[in-house]
């Protein structure tokens, strides 16, 4: 059985979890560097993406995911998971992982009020649309070569992007019922995707 870790400091890693236990999947918070030993693959949860930079730098966490990443471990980044993911980041004051070739803004769609919910095409899952639920969420403006965007809005923003065995999303799929997505990043980790 795989064992996944979801990051813990901050933001709905419970939810991820859950979700992540309904697929039969041994699933963990994560929060200390140790935490990370024997894992098959990370999730870095929605939140408030500065308050979980902080705290990930405060628990030493920041160098070994940074580590993880370059070895193609892995890893599942949601809303501020894929805030924090980015090569670069828009209106933002700390150093992002860098994990991903990508520039991403954050708050790109506005304030709390600004949030919403949206059927999302996203092939590789298939059909149906996906409900995507999008809070204070950002969005993608560049990426570089290696990385595939999944899905877009109609207006044509990226939300979802895939580099190697890294996956980002602009949403929160934790949020829904739909196991679709969980079930496409464990395919990944499996080595089917």
């Amino acid at each position: 059985m795989k064992k996944i870790g979801v990051l813990a400091q901050q933001g709905a890693f419970v939810e991820h979890i859950a979700l992540l236990r309904r697929l039969e999947v041994e699933a963990f918070p994560v929060r200390v560097a140790k935490e990370l030993d024997g894992l098959d693959g990370l999730i870095i949860p929605g939140g408030e993406s500065s308050s979980i930079g902080i705290l990930m730098k405060e628990y030493d966490l920041v160098e070994p995911v940074r580590r993880l990443a370059k070895r193609g471990f892995p890893i599942m980044g949601t809303c501020a998971g894929m805030i924090l993911m980015a090569k670069r980041i828009s209106g933002w004051h700390l150093e992002p992982l860098g994990a991903m070739d990508m520039d991403v803004r954050r708050n790109a769609f506005g304030r709390q009020v600004d949030s919403f919910e949206t059927a999302l095409e996203i092939p590789v899952i298939g059909k149906p649309p996906f409900h995507a639920v999008f809070i204070r969420a950002p969005y993608i403006e560049k990426v570089g070569d290696g990385v595939d965007i999944l899905a877009r809005l109609p207006n044509g923003i990226g939300v979802a992007a895939r580099e190697g065995s890294m996956v980002a999303l602009a949403f929160h799929p934790e949020l829904t019922n739909d196991l679709r997505l969980h079930s496409y990043f464990l395919d990944i980790v499996c080595g089917k995707g």
